[in-house]
């Protein structure tokens, strides 16, 4: 759905490009996990979490310029010091999204981990949601980049990030999808998504 860069396409796994390796790396540890775990017992869920955790550090690896950089900016916004403007508001986007999925996390928590982990729930929404992804890049206007994004899209693509909490919901898939179909550039959804997925992924 991004775009290749010419170095991606030499091999078949590096094809996917950077940057779109940190959405292979999270679908895999989101979406993906839902038919095994819906078979697992607890201690095996402990496996899947710690899978987790290694996937969501290479997510840290790859954007960790852009977090540095957003956190410095939000901490002199803090102390009322000369900063990046647009960094300091990124991270009071990415704060203020995170929410949203914290709460419905907590209130959740046990249909999700019951009654959802079924694999009659996980296989359709695997399915639904890769043709949501299709169509809203193939629709989306794609006009929009970061500097038009706006509190309330931000809870928006928040939203669409809690819904990965339903096993076989990509959260990658779903914020850039959400993205996608209010009309931001397929970049500015990818980068927005991946940096609302850091303390998702870590509280």
């Amino acid at each position: 759905m991004i775009e290749y860069d010419t170095f991606g396409s030499r091999l078949p796994w590096l094809g996917l490009g950077p940057d779109r390796v940190p959405a292979r790396l999270l679908q895999r540890t989101s979406a993906h996990r839902g038919p095994s775990d819906a078979r697992c017992d607890r201690p095996r869920r402990g496996f899947t979490a710690i899978v987790q955790i290694g996937t969501e550090l290479a997510v840290l690896i790859y954007f960790w310029s852009d977090i540095r950089s957003i956190a410095v900016a939000w901490a002199r916004h803090i102390a009322r010091r000369p900063h990046d403007r647009q960094a300091a508001r990124m991270a009071w986007l990415v704060i203020f999204g995170s929410v949203p999925n914290v709460c419905l996390g907590l209130l959740a928590q046990d249909m999700i981990e019951t009654g959802l982990r079924n694999l009659y729930i996980t296989a359709p929404m695997l399915i639904g949601f890769g043709l949501v992804l299709g169509l809203c890049d193939r629709l989306g206007r794609k006009t929009k980049t970061e500097r038009d994004l706006t509190w309330r899209d931000g809870m928006l693509f928040s939203l669409a990030q809690a819904m990965a909490l339903i096993p076989g919901v990509s959260r990658s898939g779903g914020t850039i999808s959400a993205g996608l179909a209010m009309g931001y550039t397929r970049e500015a959804a990818a980068r927005y998504s991946f940096l609302l997925a850091v303390p998702a992924c870590f509280w």
